[in-house]
């Protein structure tokens, strides 16, 4: 049933690039499963905070057949998770492997699950069952369902283990003290 939903939700899809940033929702059982595309573009860095808050997992994609693109990733998108959650995961994935020959590769299988294992240093590794690194295609649906069943595996216990231990805000705001703060700027004339 897990494999069927998975495939209902994540169906290879006739090849469209993504253009802007696109949202995808789905209510799994008690989780909320949101999935933010934003294909890398820089005009969209200023709202990282707002699509990886809390954020459990995040997909670092690659095009298998570009070194810059796979250079890039540590230097320009780990720094958009500081609004993720601390043990937020971090999954490599080399994209366009359905044109991928020996000859087009640039990144090896090798250099791409060191890099994934380094992202993920402060996970604790019994958790991975292997390197959180996958290579997929977009336009046969390759290892696609693969990738987020491995986000779930991971991510699912973790959330669960969350919801039972009572969470505790870091700061709390007295509704009363701002009301009266309102009040006093208001009757003064200069500040």
């Amino acid at each position: 049933m897990h494999s069927y939903q998975m495939q209902k939700l994540f169906r290879p899809l006739q090849s469209t690039k993504t253009i802007g940033a696109s949202f995808f929702m789905k209510h799994w059982g008690p989780y909320n499963v949101a999935v933010w595309d934003t294909a890398g573009e820089e005009r969209f860095t200023g709202l990282s905070s707002f699509y990886c808050r809390n954020a459990g997992a995040a997909i670092f994609a690659f095009n298998l057949n570009c070194l810059k693109s796979f250079e890039s990733l540590g230097m320009r998108f780990l720094p958009l998770l500081s609004s993720a959650q601390d043990s937020c995961l971090k999954i490599v994935v080399g994209t366009k492997y359905d044109i991928t020959s020996p000859g087009s590769r640039q990144v090896s299988v090798e250099a791409a699950e060191k890099l994934a294992l380094e992202m993920n240093a402060n996970q604790p590794m019994e958790k991975l069952q292997k390197p959180p690194y996958f290579e997929t295609s977009s336009r046969t649906g390759y290892n696609v369902d693969e990738v987020f069943e491995y986000i779930l595996q991971y991510c699912l216990p973790y959330t669960s283990d969350l919801a039972i231990k009572p969470t505790h805000s870091k700061s709390t705001v007295n509704l009363s003290d701002v009301k009266n703060q309102t009040h006093l700027k208001e009757n003064k004339c200069c500040t």
